[in-house]
């Protein structure tokens, strides 16, 4: 019965609300979909390079030829966070061009760079949503309060009549918005966190291996 009456106060809230209350709702609707939406894809995501990287980087060392190599990171790089780097540290610069020209350490370590900043912004894509929806979502929440409560209490005056009976049932229907701006921020923040340090794990460990990668290559050339 009063999970009933509950639901019907937010019928009567939503049916009494205004464009710019129903504006909110819809908004922190949308920012809670899009949040766990993006907590499942990135849980999924990193869970995935970090098992990847643990099981590839000591598979790839113990190949017998970089052939070898590239084939097991091929096969169990899924989400394509260390093949790369093996590819970037292996290629060519055009003949004729800028990078050509320069030291062949430097063109190593520019292409190894270049390719492990793009990794990371893979892994790292989303976290700035997830962190404006987690700062933002709270404050959004109370303007919705403070919008409903305005028009309750404008009605209210209009109509001529005010007591604590009429005041307190809009009002506590109208902090529902302040509660959901933060049910929808308190995930966000966290995944926020979470992920960073999960992105920070494997990013410690992608320099790491950019780093041997960078060792190989050079003691290559300086043998051929």
């Amino acid at each position: 019965m009063p999970t009933a009456l509950h639901a019907h106060g937010l019928l009567q809230f939503w049916a009494a609300s205004d464009g710019i209350a129903r504006a909110v709702v819809a908004l922190l609707l949308t920012m809670s979909v899009c949040a766990w939406v993006l907590i499942l894809w990135k849980g999924w995501l990193l869970r995935r390079a970090r098992a990847d990287i643990q099981l590839a980087v000591p598979a790839f060392w113990a190949a017998s030829d970089l052939g070898q190599g590239r084939q097991r990171l091929a096969a169990m790089d899924r989400e394509q966070v260390m093949l790369p780097l093996l590819d970037a540290a292996l290629a060519q610069p055009l003949s004729g061009s800028l990078e050509g020209s320069g030291q062949l350490a430097s063109q190593l370590t520019r292409r190894l760079r270049d390719a492990l900043h793009r990794v990371l912004t893979h892994l790292q894509w989303g976290q700035v949503l997830l962190a404006s929806i987690g700062s933002t979502a709270p404050f959004v929440g109370l303007f919705g309060t403070v919008w409903a409560i305005y028009n309750a209490l404008a009605g209210m005056a209009a109509s001529g009549s005010i007591s604590i009976d009429k005041v307190s049932g809009p009002i506590g229907e109208s902090l529902i918005m302040t509660a959901a701006g933060i049910a929808v921020a308190v995930p966000a923040v966290l995944a926020y966190n979470v992920f960073g340090k999960r992105v920070a794990d494997c990013e410690s460990q992608l320099e790491g291996f950019a780093h041997d990668l960078r060792e190989m290559v050079q003691e290559r050339q300086m043998a051929a």
